[in-house]
C-alpha cells in the first residue's frame, strides 16, 4: 500500500470555534491569555499558515490542534467531530518539528516507519509504504543511514516523510525550515508545497518568517497579541492589509497620514505626497476623516525632477537586483525601491528628485 497522490490523499475540515487558552502568571498572580478568542475555517485539502511574531500565540493555536494543550474555551472539530479533549494519538493529525525530532540511533528506515510499527501494521505493508515514502521525498537507497549521516535537508525530508507515511487528515508544521540555511529553506517550501498539493492533504504551518507564507500559502492568518488580525490569500493580505499592525509586519510600508477631501460612492479623494488621487473604499468615511495611506517601496519611483512632492536622497544602497533609497520627503522618511534597469541610475546621496507613483499603489487604513 502506497502513500497516496494526485489528489486521494484524504485531507480534512478543520474548524476552530471561538479558541482560548490562558496560563497561570509564574508569579501566581492572575492568568496570561495565550489565545483569544480564535475563529477559523481551514478546508480540505487547504494550505493555511499562522503568521506573527513571537509571542503572538500561533505556536499555541498550532500546539491546542495538535492536542499537546487543551483549550481554555471553544471548540476543534475535525470533519464534523468535536476533537476538542481527544490526546494527539486519536486526532488523525500528524507534526513536523522544528528540531526534526529523529531518533539518532535508528535507521532512517525505522524512523519513518516507527508510527506504522506502534498502529501494529503487518511487517510487509510497512515496507511497502516505508519504501514508497522514501522514494516521493527522494531519499531512495538511504534507509539504512543514520541520521547524523544526512544533510540538514535530508533530515527535514525523512522527517516529513515520518508523518506523510502516516496518511493523516491534517499535516502540522512548527516552523519546520527555520534550522535550515536560506537557500535551502528556498528549495525546502517549494519541495514542501509541491507534495502538499500532489498528496491534497490539509496543512497548518506556523512560521515567523512573511516570506516562506506568502511563497507557500493558499491563506495566510496574521496574528498579534493572541487574536486574528486578519485572514487572507497572500495577495490581499499583502496589498489590501487591514491594519497598520499588518502592514508594517508583511513586507516594508511607507505610513502617510493625510485625510479625506470628499466622497464620490466608493471612493474618496485624499491628498498623498503633494497630489490627489482617488483610492476605493468598501465603507468610505465623511470628509475630514484622518486616515493612514500605505505606499509600499516598490510602487514608488524616482523622477529627476522634483515636481509635486520634491525628495533628498539621504542613503541609497544598491543590491544588485535592486536599488534601495531613504528619503526624506515632507518632514518624513520615505523607502523607494527599484528594480531591474532602473536600479542601475545615476542618482547620488544628497540630490533632490521627485517622488512618484500610480493612484492604484495606495491603500487606505480604515480609520481607527
Amino acid at each position: 500500500m502506497a502513500i497516496k497522490g494526485s489528489g486521494g490523499q484524504r485531507g480534512g475540515d478543520l474548524v476552530l470555534q471561538g479558541i482560548a487558552k490562558t496560563f497561570p502568571q509564574r508569579d501566581g498572580q492572575g492568568e496570561v491569555r495565550a489565545v483569544d478568542d480564535i475563529s477559523l475555517t481551514i478546508h480540505s485539502g487547504e494550505f493555511v499558515t499562522l503568521l506573527g511574531p513571537s509571542g503572538c500565540g500561533k505556536t499555541t493555536t498550532l500546539r491546542l490542534i495538535a492536542g499537546f494543550e487543551l483549550p481554555t474555551a471553544g471548540k476543534i472539530l475535525l470533519n464534523g467531530k468535536d476533537i476538542s479533549n481527544q490526546p494527539p494519538n486519536k486526532r488523525d493529525m500528524s507534526m513536523v518539528f522544528q528540531s526534526y525530532a529523529l531518533f539518532p540511533h535508528m535507521r532512517v528506515f525505522d524512523n519513518i516507519a516507527y508510527g506504522l510499527q506502534t498502529a501494529g501494521m503487518p511487517r510487509e505493508q510497512i515496507r511497502e509504504k516505508v519504501e514508497s515514502a522514501l522514494a516521493l521525498m527522494d531519499l531512495k537507497g538511504l534507509g539504512d543511514r543514520r541520521p547524523n549521516e544526512l544533510s540538514g535537508g535530508q533530515q527535514q525530508r525523512v522527517a516529513l516523510a515520518r508523518s506523510l507515511v502516516m496518511e493523516p487528515s491534517v499535516l502540522l508544521f512548527d516552523e519546520p525550515l527555520s534550522n535550515l540555511d536560506a537557500k535551502l529553506r528556498v528549495q525546502m517550501r517549494a519541495e514542501i508545497r509541491r507534495l502538499q498539493r500532489r498528496l491534497g492533504i490539509t496543512s497548518v504551518y506556523v512560521t515567523h518568517d512573511q516570506i516562506e507564507a506568502m511563497s507557500m500559502s493558499d491563506r495566510i492568518v496574521v496574528m498579534h497579541q493572541g487574536r486574528i488580525e486578519q485572514i487572507g490569500t497572500p495577495q490581499e493580505i499583502y496589498r489590501y492589509p487591514r491594519t497598520r499592525f499588518v502592514a508594517d509586519f508583511i513586507g516594508r510600508a511607507n505610513f502617510v497620514e493625510t485625510q479625506v477631501e470628499a466622497v464620490n460612492g466608493g471612493q474618496v479623494t485624499v491628498r498623498v505626497l503633494g497630489r490627489a488621487v482617488n483610492v476605493p473604499m468598501a465603507d468610505p468615511p465623511r470628509p475630514g476623516t484622518r486616515l493612514t495611506a500605505v505606499l509600499r517601496p516598490e510602487s514608488l519611483s524616482l523622477d529627476e525632477t522634483p515636481g509635486v512632492c520634491p525628495a533628498r536622497i539621504e542613503q541609497m544602497m544598491y543590491l544588485g537586483a535592486e536599488t534601495e533609497y531613504i528619503l526624506e520627503a515632507e518632514g518624513q522618511r520615505l523607502v523607494v525601491i527599484e528594480g531591474g534597469t532602473r536600479a542601475l541610475r545615476g542618482f547620488t546621496e544628497g540630490q533632490t528628485v521627485g517622488v512618484v507613483y500610480e493612484d492604484a499603489a495606495v491603500h487606505l487604513l480604515p480609520p481607527i
